[in-house]
């Protein structure tokens, strides 16, 4: 395979609604990374706890779950562009919301939960509805373009962001970096306003309710394999997400300021970086076809890389920087096995999906991807309260690599997938 073969297809931004869109992204992500790193490092500053900052799981994962899987199922009747300008403008309110109790000095940890939990029931109707717009902006044959375009510009923000964001709290607080974020979300907002009207053909125009959203789960139910996908993904992230820690870590074991600082930017950003340097090099990924195996390979992987993390994190005392760059790689190892895992995955699902039920397994797959490290977070902070950051991060790494071992041996079958090889039901 040639290097122009590796190289990014930019033929989905010549669709003018699919440019904006992805042009605005690049604006939007780094903002929104601003405040992903933000909450956390507040949220410790205040309390001084990892279990605290494990709170937003639970603050942000209730509403990810409710609201998702409804967000999916009003994606699936409504006019999808109505449903995007209504929940970024309130994605805009409560980054507003974050800079108002920052620029008040008003310090108050259940204050800033509840924020959360707003602003993650805003993204959760927001993400499905957003994914299943692509396929009616774009032919089927420029999809996978598109998802590599878009996701090489979330990993890109997920490494700026926190790079820049963990360097600077220090110097210019919360407030500023939660103002970033407001404004760069209306770029979002005039690429949503310019699509075109988004309707769902055969709609009703009703408001669908537990019905509609237990027929996704129905067809989800009859598609083992992709069933499989989502098992072993959450088991990757509940049991092998450490970003609970990394205040802790940062803070007690590489000896940064509790209010951020350079080992806490890295720390966020070994992940992403790894997910980016997988894209990069990711030509390979067409070539394989068993998979199911691929997938249960690139978990354990992650699996390795997490028990190292940990380890790093217990030999920090002995040898300081040394082991925060072995931190940091292990984590990038991660974010690379996390990457090739992903993309099968979702190649999976796009084989099965149809639009009659496209937002509702969307609205799944956003409970599962981004719940899960939700529920990590609440596992992993309340863990290290009694076991210690580095015995939390290297036994959750052993726990995924033995669980999805016993997950892909109870449904042998998704091992032995091959792309291509008929429906994903099997």
């Amino acid at each position: 395979m040639g290097v122009r073969e590796l190289l990014a297809d930019t033929t989905p931004l010549t669709v003018p609604p699919f440019r904006r869109l992805w042009s605005a992204n690049i604006i939007t992500v780094v903002g929104a990374q601003l405040t992903v790193v933000a909450v956390p490092a507040q949220i410790y500053a205040i309390t001084g706890s990892s279990a605290y900052v494990g709170l937003t799981g639970v603050f942000g994962l209730v509403p990810l779950v409710v609201f998702g899987l409804w967000g999916g199922a009003l994606a699936d009747v409504f006019d999808r562009r109505t449903l995007l300008r209504a929940t970024t403008i309130g994605l805009i309110a409560t980054s507003a919301a974050f800079w108002v109790q920052a620029a008040l000095g008003l310090d108050n940890v259940w204050l800033l939960l509840s924020l959360f939990a707003v602003q993650q029931a805003f993204f959760a109707v927001n993400q499905p509805t957003r994914s299943a717009v692509l396929p009616r902006l774009l032919p089927p044959e420029l999809l996978p373009a598109a998802n590599a375009l878009n996701t090489t510009v979330m990993q890109a923000g997920a490494i700026a962001g926190p790079l820049v964001g963990g360097a600077l709290i220090p110097v210019l607080g919360y407030s500023a970096l939660y103002l970033i974020d407001t404004c760069t979300l209306f770029a979002t907002l005039w690429a949503v306003i310019a699509l075109p009207r988004l309707r769902i053909e055969g709609a009703t125009g009703n408001a669908p309710g537990l019905r509609a959203v237990l027929d996704g789960f129905a067809y989800l139910r009859g598609h083992r394999l992709l069933l499989m996908s989502f098992v072993v993904d959450i088991i990757a992230m509940v049991f092998g997400m450490p970003r609970a820690l990394f205040p802790q870590v940062a803070h007690q074991s590489f000896h940064g300021p509790p209010q951020g600082g350079l080992a806490f930017a890295l720390l966020f950003a070994g992940i992403p970086a790894g997910a980016v340097l997988g894209g990069v090099f990711s030509g390979w990924l067409s070539r394989v076809r068993r998979q199911g195996l691929a997938v249960v390979l690139a978990i354990v992987g992650w699996g390795l890389a997490m028990t190292a993390f940990g380890g790093a994190v217990g030999l920090a005392p002995h040898a300081r920087k040394t082991m925060l760059g072995v931190a940091v790689a292990a984590l990038a190892v991660g974010g690379a096995a996390d990457m090739a895992s992903a993309a099968f995955r979702s190649s999976m699902l796009m084989g099965a999906a149809t639009d009659a039920v496209r937002g509702r397994l969307q609205g799944v797959f956003v409970v599962v991807v981004a719940g899960g490290p939700r529920v990590a977070d609440v596992v992993h902070g309340g863990s290290a309260a009694a076991l210690g950051t580095a015995l939390t991060a290297a036994a959750g790494g052993v726990l995924v690599i033995v669980l999805v071992a016993l997950a892909a041996a109870a449904v042998p079958s998704f091992l032995q997938y091959r792309a291509g090889a008929g429906g994903p039901g099997g």
